[in-house]
């Protein structure tokens, strides 16, 4: 399953009047294709701080101490706002807890809708024009290196790849063109609709001045690929109206005949197919000839196999060519890379590091990897593409740790002669020092082995399956991406399109009368509506990822049930990928595909559904689900005692442990690692160490997972 999202060892603190507060504490999952993971734990657990590091959006004084957000081969933590402006919103969206904040209370729910649309529109424009030119760049020059020494060869592909951006400009121009005509032939089509009523009523007013906008439409809606076949016919026509006009308020049914015969033509003329204008531009742009007379219809036909016999088939292979001359290459700096990587792990394995060793190790490796990644490749190697910012970051926190654990010590040591002073004069501090929180040096070193180790391991997979490549299969999805580019450039967002869109986007989130609405302000909506409005707002952009922070907390029950059941509906529809971040188990029982449970900045329980609610293992998940409501549950709901730790001092141990019925002695001492139950199921708990007693879940939990089962046979019965 393809992953969208990829989050690794993320540390994010906060500073305070008081101290830092480390609110997330290294935590990783990934976010599958169509997936939906939900982040459950009480408030403060860092469940909106993890989903706005995701999003970019930490407050002025977060610190991102370590880890990586990994998305579209990118490192989220390590780019400009200027890149991250491009993604946020528009590949990844988020849902706000109240929406009532989230919506100017002074400006019309339409404007809301649309703003967004029309800048991001602007935005992808530059960005599809600028991927367009690069990757073509790339492929040109792959292409040229395939044919080898073939001076005349490399020549005749240069001009191929030229061509591209030659009639790229005109086929933008004859969709701009073919746009601005089906949008003022849909006004005029549909004003058209309404003078006749008018008319046939006698009410029309401004008669002169809306017949004559009329006529403009129609005469810009004729386009040679357009309404062809009949444009003499609706020239005529609009050239007769004149004339009409002068005796309509006398007797109108000439000119309401003439509308109608418009209208007629411009229904016509919006049915139609847009031609393919990928090929219409080459061969306006190439061919030596006018373009024939024929229906739309057959006119794209008669583009399609233009395009194939002189450019696409030809060039299809040339660019195959081209891909596999790239992948090769990139196979063998990857051989070379692998021999480096494993020749160079040494600085890294000594009993003290080098600082400038490791680093000078860092670039000589970095550019290796770099050397050996495949740049057209049409799926990005996420591994390599963030493997010098992940080994420059481990190694970072190594040397980091050296001065952190120095302070510590010095800290540690300074309160503790200032507590046994006190308590030599025979007085009881009425405070305790702090434990020392010391980075384990040799963890940290085994972290910046792991990542070489990992790509070593990554590579060689790569390389073992180096025969198994599709080819052909590639190059199309190459050649695909150029069009969709190209499609992107020529996406221009009108305000009229922007309307149209929102007002569809509305009606898809169950906003009723979404035309009425679209007019109305903020505080003429309902809770319910108003997050849907959010929502909607949310899916303009058509993003990959939604963020949903807690977007049922505000409304009550029955809402509450319609909003889930609309997220799952357009996750569906869409193939979202959803992040759906809760402090109700109860919530995500029937939406989510996998649960993170979260508590004191760490995950401590991650599985399934299934998993979670049949088969938990961590102590804070069964209180969690012991709290839960739910109909046949007759015995008292236990209450988790105590709070949550000050996270100024995070405890040494399991941060859990003051709170937990179930503790060991060891809990108090050290933090559980993340223990393997099943391929999908891990839980951070000492309970899980073999040498543990056994302990069974709370009875009010096992009667329910009884009762559970019981109703799943039912249904399969039934």
């Amino acid at each position: 399953m393809e992953n969208k999202l990829q989050v690794r060892n993320l540390t994010v603190s906060f500073r305070t009047d008081n101290g830092k507060v480390q609110a997330v504490r290294g935590i990783d999952f990934d976010l599958a294709k169509g997936e939906t993971l939900a982040i459950v734990g009480e408030s403060g657990s860092g469940k909106s701080v993890t989903s706005k590091a995701i999003l970019g959006i930490l407050a002025n004084n977060s610190i991102v101490e370590g880890g990586e957000i990994i998305y579209d081969g990118k490192d989220l933590l390590k780019i400009s706002e200027e890149e991250f402006h491009k993604i946020r919103g528009d590949k990844i969206a988020m849902i706000f807890q109240d929406p009532m904040s989230s919506l100017n209370p002074i400006v019309k729910i339409g404007r809301q809708l649309t703003e967004a649309m029309i800048l991001k529109g602007k935005a992808r424009q530059r960005e599809s024009r600028q991927s367009f030119n690069s990757y073509l760049k790339l492929l040109n020059e792959a292409m040229i290196h395939a044919v080898g020494n073939d001076t005349a060869m490399a020549a005749a592909l240069t001009e191929k790849c030229k061509s591209f951006d030659k009639f790229e400009y005109k086929h933008l121009e004859l969709e701009l063109a073919y746009n601005k005509a089906h949008e003022a032939a849909v006004e005029g089509s549909s004003d058209i609709d309404v003078l006749v009523f008018e008319l046939e009523k006698n009410a029309a007013k401004d008669l002169k001045y809306r017949v004559g906008q009329i006529c403009r439409y129609a005469k810009l809606s004729v386009q040679e690929y357009m309404v062809r076949d009949r444009a003499p016919e609706l020239l005529k026509i609009v050239e007769a109206i004149p004339a009409h006009l002068k005796t309509a308020n006398n007797d109108s049914t000439a000119l309401r005949e003439d509308l109608l015969a418009v209208k007629e033509i411009l229904d016509e003329a919006i049915g139609f197919t847009a031609p393919n204008f990928f090929a219409l531009g080459y061969y306006e742009t190439f061919a030596k000839e006018p373009l024939p007379q024929m229906p739309v219809s057959e006119l794209n036909v008669f583009l399609r196999k233009y395009l194939d016999d002189h450019f696409m088939l030809a060039f299809i292979e040339d660019a195959k060519k081209g891909l596999i001359y790239s992948a090769n290459h990139s196979y063998e700096k990857k051989e070379e890379a692998i021999e480096l990587l494993k020749n160079n792990r040494t600085p890294f394995e000594k009993a003290e590091l080098d600082k400038r060793e490791c680093v000078d190790t860092c670039k000589r490796l970095s550019e290796a990897v770099e050397a050996s990644i495949d740049r057209l490749e049409f799926v990005k190697d996420n591994m390599a593409y963030t493997f010098p910012s992940a080994l420059k970051s481990e190694i970072e926190n190594y040397f980091a740790a050296i001065v952190k654990n120095e302070q510590e010590e010095k800290r540690f040591a300074r309160q503790t002669a200032k507590f046994e002073k006190k308590s030599a004069r025979g007085k009881t501090p009425d405070w305790t020092v702090v434990p020392k929180s010391l980075t384990d040096l040799e963890q940290a070193k085994q972290s910046i082995l792991h990542q070489i180790d990992n790509l070593i391991e990554h590579y060689e997979e790569r390389l073992a399956a180096r025969d198994t490549r599709d080819y052909d299969a590639e190059t199309v999805a190459v050649i695909d991406h150029l069009k969709e580019c190209a499609s992107g450039v020529v996406l221009r967002v009108t305000k009229r399109l922007a309307k149209e869109k929102a007002i569809k986007l509305m009606e898809e989130v169950g906003i009723a009368e979404p035309r009425k609405r679209y007019n109305q302000y903020p505080f003429e909506f309902s809770g319910g509506m108003r997050q849907r409005i959010v929502i909607a707002i949310a899916l303009a952009a058509n993003p990959d990822i939604l963020i949903c922070d807690e977007p049922t907390t505000a409304l009550d029950v029955t809402i509450q049930a319609q909003i889930l059941e609309l997220i799952n509906k357009l996750k569906a529809e869409r193939n979202l990928s959803v992040i759906f971040i809760t402090h109700d188990l109860g919530v995500v029982a029937n939406m989510a595909d996998r649960i993170a449970v979260m508590y004191a900045g760490k995950i401590v329980e991650y599985g399934t559904a299934d998993d979670i609610f049949y088969h938990s293992a961590h102590p804070y998940t069964w209180a969690l689900l012991s709290s839960m409501p739910d109909l046949d549950t007759n015995e008292k709901l236990d209450a988790i005692p105590g709070t949550p730790p000050n996270m100024i001092y995070p405890p040494v141990g399991d941060a859990f442990a003051a709170r937990n019925k179930y503790a060991m002695q060891i809990d108090f001492e050290r933090q559980p690692p993340m223990f393997k139950i099943s391929d999908t199921h891990y839980a951070a708990t000492w309970l899980l160490h073999p040498d543990a007693p056994k302990v069974d879940p709370p009875k009010i939990i096992l009667d329910r997972i009884a009762r559970m089962n019981e109703k799943r046979g039912a249904e399969d019965g039934e």
